[in-house]
């Protein structure tokens, strides 16, 4: 029986760092937003499905998405924010079915990266949840140092998520990144050692 972990966080939270680490420990790890990137590439599914919505404006000059100004278009309006999750959800979430499936074949342990985790209700996908939290200041923070966004940029981009503070209530484990990356990698460590014991499955 193969065991799911979901991952899940915010923006600038640090979900990245804990998904690299546990790469580095050897599991598969299915990462949405990369799934994302691949069907937004020309030809994509996505890709096609945005500029039909959208127009051409949203291409630069050699054909490709051109990700700022989509996302300027994107976080502009509520009208265009609900467009869009129309338009890329179904089809995300199809792949990211596919890719379960086929890991499942495989695989006795693996994750999937889901930044949106609990607000498009993937949690039954899993056996456990778990959860990067930073308190709000941090990551508004880290985000604005990151983005070069302003104070009012980064707090549109926080408000488009679930808070992590409400987050914590879905979770089964919190890895607490408030600290120094030592930190975090010492409470991954202690995960692993966890999901390492038979009891786990």
């Amino acid at each position: 029986m193969t065991y799911i972990i979901g991952i899940t966080g915010g923006i600038a939270s640090g979900k990245s760092t804990l998904v690299n680490g546990i790469r580095e420990a050897g599991y598969q790890v299915v990462d949405a937003d990369q799934v994302v990137h691949t069907l937004q590439k020309k030809g994509g599914l996505l890709y096609d499905a945005l500029v039909a919505t959208f127009g051409v404006d949203i291409l630069n000059v050699d054909g490709q998405l051109d990700r700022p100004k989509l996302s300027e278009i994107i976080f502009s309006s509520q009208e265009n924010k609900e467009l869009s999750a129309k338009i890329q959800n179904p089809i995300i979430h199809e792949e990211l079915a596919r890719l379960r499936q086929q890991l499942m074949k495989t695989e006795n342990i693996f994750f999937m990266d889901i930044p949106l985790l609990i607000e498009l209700d993937y949690q039954d996908w899993f056996d456990a949840i778990w959860l990067v939290y930073v308190p709000k200041d941090i990551q508004l923070t880290r985000l604005m140092a990151r983005n070069q966004y302003s104070e009012e940029e980064a707090l549109q981009r926080l408000a488009s998520q679930m808070p992590l503070e409400e987050k914590r209530a879905f979770a089964d484990r919190v890895f607490d990144n408030s600290g120094s990356l030592d930190d975090l990698k010492i409470q991954l460590s202690d995960a692993l050692k966890d999901l390492a014991q038979p009891k786990v499955l």
